[in-house]
């Protein structure tokens, strides 16, 4: 039984591929193939964003292109010694009928910039008073 929140993603094979991303509720997830099954994970690097999936896959590990920080990929975290504080999100992937899914957060709808960034009744009548507008 899944968890509230949580949607069941269907992962394509991987067709000789060792690593590939895809996108599902506005977020970039990436697949790794290693030693016959597959791994989810978010497709950024926690440290800075790089790209994942463009890394080098060894020893089920994987190495971030841009600054070579290596996350484990059954455990999720960081293998550099100096960089223990970032950990790699992991995704559990189920069989089912011979395919292969992915259980990812449910999508969330999309946010309006404008709606977090309007400044509250309250604060707005404050503004105004210091500028002389009466209220």
């Amino acid at each position: 039984m899944r968890e509230p929140g949580v949607t069941l993603v269907a992962l394509p094979e991987p067709s000789g591929r060792t690593a590939w991303t895809f996108r599902h509720g506005g977020r970039s997830y990436a697949v790794f193939a290693v030693d016959g099954q597959l791994r989810v994970t978010d497709a950024a690097c926690p440290h800075n964003g790089g790209p994942l999936a463009a890394g080098i896959v060894r020893d089920g590990a994987v190495t971030c292109p841009w600054h070579r920080f290596t996350f484990d990929l059954e455990s999720g975290r960081c293998r550099n010694a100096a960089s223990a504080r970032f950990e790699l999100r992991l995704y559990p992937v189920v069989r089912r009928d011979g395919k292969a899914f992915a259980e990812l957060p449910a999508a969330m709808g999309l946010r309006r910039w404008s709606r977090f960034l309007r400044r509250p009744p309250a604060l707005a009548g404050v503004a105004r008073r210091r500028r002389g507008v009466p209220p």
